[in-house]
């Protein structure tokens, strides 16, 4: 009954817009139409976009607004360099025809365009020899182009801008001429800028109302009193300091006028942020069905900066929850050191497995980009594999980790990269029951070739090193198989099994994959791709292999991901599965 209504009034709707259009006098349509001869679509396109719409005018009232249109579409030749137009209009009418308006039709011929005969650029002052002012300046236009005033005003403007970014605030153009002769088709361009001494950043000053020790703060500047201007250091200060989760507002006063000598002083206005948030989450995976998470934070709990915090998330399988303080260190934007506390339980497969854990992590930002992670951490497990007895581990886990992303969006790149290494180790004499040594490697890549088509790979690698494998715990094992590893195959189900053909994880992971995504509109995309991997107990052991189609949906919070995928290898279990997922691609 619904249906059939919605499909009725749709109907109704589209009945009542084709007779409102087919209405004598509500016909709206452009009324004015410009052809330029020759194949010259740049003119076209201009002397279109300088006419705008004409509409609901009569044939008279055309005629009145050809000198108009006219001087227009010389005006939008001319912006390209075409001084010397031949222009001819009409207005065409239909004979007794009341219904379609009259049209008023302007023919051009261009002409010979105006081209450059000289080209003077010159940067006097300091300025001169600063390669980041000279260098790279537009090379257009040129000796020999056609004139095009836009791309004179773009060289212009380049200059000036060029001054503030880099703090040459006293430039000024000493001469600005651009000299036109339409009789002789020729053009000369002259500018002459000079810089003026370069400004230089002075004191960073906070005022008062936030709340925090000026230690931390002054922590934030990554400049020293006395160093060059440039825009880009006061607007990394100011970025800096909105990521760092303390404040809603920043606002910094980087005057010229208020230099004394050439240096600028800068004083920052910081808006303190409610100390705490709570956010609460739904989402679905084909991994582990639908779940649910929420997270407490507390963004400064005193004038140190320190924070703590608490999430939890729950599914079928999986429930975990954990809470942690952390200190930020010099500098806070990157280093800190966090304490943690978790609980988790697992029941995956035949995998039945209950952790505990207690650490410390610290986070420091290298030079190069890396960021390197020390982490030591005590993990008490009590796990059940198939139909085996209950079995408890106790280990002591110093750990190194390193990681780079780069990337040129963080929610939807186009490009970029991700490399991470994690190694993690216990010994019998420190607190453990095993001897371990765990490292698992992580790379993925995208490129993007002509807007539309997408390649990302992705290669991991695992290893366990032990003198007994039957005590390391589930957790520092292997499983493959689901939507972030093999897709075509049960999640965690690809694994060494026991005589009685329960997955009991491996000593190796070894996964690698491949796709390609076209954008065939706006945030939605298609895929095919490739996955092959496995968890063994041997290099040399057969992997598995998946393959199938998807689609992508780039949604406000992120990628969403669908995927149907044929598993290739029955005797791992591979079949036809339908796999969601949600996050970033890198």
């Amino acid at each position: 009954m619904c249906s059939h209504i919605r499909l009725l009034f749709l109907r109704t709707v589209g009945m009542v817009c084709l007779a409102i259009l087919a209405t004598p006098g509500l016909v709206w349509a452009q009324q004015v139409e410009v052809n330029v001869e020759g194949d010259y679509p740049q003119l076209q396109d201009n002397a279109e976009a300088f006419l705008g719409e004409v509409e609901g005018r009569s044939a008279g009232s055309l005629r009145r607004y050809a000198s108009t249109a006219e001087a227009q579409v010389e005006e939008a030749l001319r912006a390209l360099g075409y001084y010397s137009p031949m222009i001819q209009w009409e207005v065409v009418e239909q004979p007794g025809d009341g219904e379609t308006p009259a049209r008023l039709v302007l023919t051009v011929q261009p002409g010979e365009p105006i081209r450059v005969r000289s080209r003077q650029v010159s940067i006097e002052g300091p300025a001169s020899r600063d390669p980041d002012f000279v260098g790279t300046l537009p090379e257009k236009p040129a000796e020999g182009d056609v004139l095009n005033h836009g791309q004179y005003s773009t060289l212009r403007q380049t200059i000036q801008n060029r001054a503030s970014r880099l703090g040459y605030f006293d430039g000024e153009f000493t001469t600005r001429r651009l000299e036109v002769n339409p009789e002789q088709r020729t053009a000369d361009i002259s500018l002459v800028f000079r810089s003026g001494v370069r400004y230089r950043l002075g004191e960073v000053s906070f005022k008062e109302g936030h709340g925090f020790e000026e230690q931390l703060l002054e922590q934030f500047v990554r400049f020293e009193p006395g160093e060059i201007y440039h825009a880009d250091k006061v607007a990394r200060l100011s970025g800096d300091l909105s990521n760092s989760g303390y404040f809603s507002g920043v606002d910094i006063d980087a005057s010229p006028g208020k230099a004394e000598e050439g240096v600028i002083p800068l004083s920052v206005d910081l808006t303190t942020r409610p100390p705490r948030s709570v956010a609460t989450g739904v989402g679905f995976s084909t991994d582990v069905g639908p779940r649910f998470s929420g997270n407490w934070r507390e963004h400064w709990i005193n004038p140190l900066g320190h924070r703590r915090g608490a999430q939890t998330e729950l599914s079928a399988p999986r429930q975990n929850v954990g809470a942690w303080y952390e200190l930020p260190l010099d500098p806070p934007m990157t280093d800190s050191i966090r304490l943690s506390a978790g609980y988790q339980r697992e029941d995956i497969e035949d995998v039945e497995s209950e952790l505990l854990t207690f650490g410390q992590q610290w986070k420091h930002q290298l030079d190069n980009g890396w960021l390197q992670v020390a982490s030591i951490r005590w993990e008490g497990e009590r796990f059940r594999i198939g139909n085996d007895d209950a079995e408890q581990s106790s280990l002591l886990l110093p750990g190194l980790g390193y990681s780079k992303l780069q990337a040129d969006s963080p929610l939807d790149p186009s490009r970029g990269y991700r490399i991470q290494f994690d190694v993690t180790g216990s010994h019998r004499a420190v607190i453990s029951d095993v001897d371990i040594l765990h490292a698992n490697v992580l790379v993925k890549g995208l490129y993007t070739l002509a807007d539309n088509h997408r390649f990302l790979s992705r290669f991991q690698f695992g290893g366990v090193a032990t003198n007994r494998f039957s005590d390391v715990p589930p957790s520092l094992r292997f499983f493959a198989g689901g939507d972030q590893t093999v897709r075509g195959y049960g999640y965690e189900t690809l694994s060494p099994r026991n005589s009685e053909d329960v997955a009991i994880g491996g000593r190796y992971l070894m996964v690698g994959s491949v796709e390609y995504q076209y954008e065939f509109a706006e945030n939605w995309r298609v895929a095919a791709f490739v996955d092959e991997g496995n968890a063994m107990d041997d290099l040399s052991d057969p992997l598995a292999t998946g393959a199938g189609l998807g689609i992508r949906w780039i949604s406000p919070v992120g990628p969403l991901r669908l995927d149907v995928a044929k598993g290739l290898d029955p005797e791992f279990g591979g079949e036809w599965r339908i796999h969601f997922s949600m996050g970033p691609e890198l």
